[in-house]
């Protein structure tokens, strides 16, 4: 086995002539807290949609655990362990809050059941439905949601909104979880209560997390070691604290 969690080698992808990342090697290693960070246009996001195989890679590869799943579809990847949240929240809006992690939970084995099961009721099904809620109710009540949990996710204010796509997430049971900025539009308190929220995903679920993020201050305080991108290729890796100091880093963030 790998002593990474994820690794990328070479990873790149193009649109016409347009390198939108290349030559892109990061390395994360089991339970860090991993940052990728980058101005605006970066390739940030298209890195999360290539591990995702949301895009396939024009060049390059990635393994999970030592596995190469390039050539996988996006919902076998989540099956091997990624999960991911987006810039822009993508909720089941008309659904209940607690129905929104359900889904998240049904896309795995333990809670699948036939379809006769399910069609004539059976008592499995019951079961399933029973052991789905409590799990629910579970992860909800980790980012402080659970009495929130009957009403409809679209009602929810903006940072509940974040934490519940997050919970939807945590509810595949991956092994690395992809963060495409969880602080976006976020207050100071929220912000915060955020970081320990991540913290304590990280100790308590023996998890992984890769997150995308522009408040420099979020990052500094919370992860481990980070890539920085800029126009599509990798500028600086490391130590978070180092790397943020370097001047390439500074210049490519506030001009110069």
């Amino acid at each position: 086995m790998s002593q990474y969690i994820l690794e990328t080698k070479g990873l790149g992808i193009s649109f016409g002539g347009l390198k939108a990342a290349q030559d892109v090697n990061i390395r994360i290693k089991k339970n860090q807290i991993y940052g990728l960070i980058g101005p605006n246009g970066a390739g940030k996001t298209t890195i999360f949609n290539l591990l995702t195989c949301v895009y396939k890679p024009t060049t390059g590869t990635f393994y999970l655990d030592g596995e190469e799943i390039r050539k996988l579809t996006p919902d076998k990847i989540n099956h091997k362990g990624i999960a991911r949240t987006f810039q822009n929240i993508r909720l089941f809006n008309n659904m209940t809050v607690i129905r929104n992690v359900m889904v998240g939970l049904a896309n795995r084995p333990e809670y699948k059941c036939t379809v006769w099961e399910s069609f004539f009721r059976l008592p499995r099904h019951f079961r399933v439905e029973k052991e789905m809620r409590d799990k629910a109710k579970e992860l909800l009540r980790i980012f402080d949601l659970e009495e929130d949990r009957n009403g409809l996710a679209c009602n929810l204010p903006y940072g509940k909104q974040r934490k519940l796509e997050i919970a939807r997430a945590l509810a595949t049971n991956p092994k690395i979880l992809l963060l495409d900025e969880p602080a976006a539009g976020m207050n100071p308190h929220e912000t915060e209560d955020l970081a320990n929220t991540i913290r304590f995903i990280r100790d308590h679920f023996d998890m992984t997390i890769l997150l995308i993020e522009h408040d420099m201050n979020f990052v500094s305080d919370l992860c481990d070691e980070i890539t920085v991108l800029n126009f599509g290729t990798v500028l600086a890796e490391g130590q978070t604290k180092t790397v943020l100091e370097d001047p390439e880093v500074i210049k490519a963030y506030i001009g110069g």
